[in-house]
């Protein structure tokens, strides 16, 4: 397991965060997320061999951009 932390642009509230959470939240091995919209970031505990590819379209999905930093 790794944790590693995006910055997320475009979230402004709480149902923001909520978008993002429920789809990050579908990829596998996912066992830790912590959503921020105030700070632009999300923060996961996933599988080392979780693509970051999966981690941002999830992200877009849900109607946002993001970047691993």
């Amino acid at each position: 397991m790794s944790e590693r932390e995006y910055q997320v642009t475009g979230m402004t509230c709480g149902h923001c965060e909520l978008s993002v959470r429920e789809e990050v939240e579908q990829l596998p091995g996912v066992t830790d997320i912590r959503v921020s919209a105030s700070a632009g970031r999300l923060a996961i505990t996933a599988p080392a061999d979780l693509d970051d590819a999966g981690v941002i379209a999830a992200v877009e999905e849900a109607g946002y951009a993001a970047v691993r930093v």
